[in-house]
């Protein structure tokens, strides 16, 4: 007779097994998408996603025009040469220190500008795929093109997509360390006595 323990582990692994099957089957997809998109964004310096930072005249923070001048020369740069329907609001604005260096960082599109801190000169401009990359992997490009003004789609996606990878992660610990166990368990159980096998033999038992 099989012990209950036993039952009770096939039970729990044949459930982990259809959690493990149904979750990857309904959010392949999603999943395909997260791996690619994070795969490109740990790599996105090699691969040109993220362009290389430029380096202006001076590290010297003393020598360096306001960051309200930096802004109207990137907005202006902006506007002038790339595209005059262009939205001028700033995302975020960051500073290299040891390049003299800042970048203009813009909401609504994915233009980005290097500026000289010494001068305010255009060191570089920026199709920045890293910015788009990152709003596919969390989801966030959802509440830009549908405009909501808040981070509703992305968390929910990421927060459906973090629960789902942990699912995945107990369940597939599982598949594997389960049967395992129960092979572990099913040695380790001590033998009938020897009187019980020869009750059960006799007919009419």
């Amino acid at each position: 007779m099989e012990h209950p323990n036993r039952k009770r582990q096939a039970a729990v692994l044949r459930n982990f097994r259809k959690v493990h099957r149904w979750t990857g089957a309904l959010l392949f997809v999603f999943f395909f998408i997260v791996a690619i998109t994070g795969l490109l964004l740990g790599w996105k310096k090699q691969t040109g996603l993220l362009p290389p930072s430029q380096k202006g005249a001076s590290t010297n923070p003393a020598d360096w025009l306001s960051i309200d001048s930096l802004r109207l020369k990137a907005n202006t740069y902006l506007l002038d040469s790339i595209g005059s329907d262009l939205s001028t609001e700033i995302d975020r604005i960051d500073i290299r220190p040891d390049k003299g260096m800042v970048k203009m960082v813009y909401k609504g599109h994915y233009w980005g500008l290097q500026l000289d801190c010494t001068t305010g000169a255009v060191l570089q401009v920026d199709r920045r795929a890293s910015d788009f990359m990152e709003q596919i992997h969390d989801g966030s490009i959802l509440d830009l093109n549908l405009k909501t003004g808040s981070d509703i789609f992305k968390l929910f996606y990421t927060s459906i997509m973090g629960i789902a990878l942990l699912l995945f992660t107990i369940t597939g610990f599982w598949l594997w360390y389960g049967p395992k166990r129960m092979r572990k368990a099913g040695h380790s159980t001590p033998p009938a006595p020897k009187g019980e096998h020869q009750r059960a033999r006799q007919p009419g038992h």
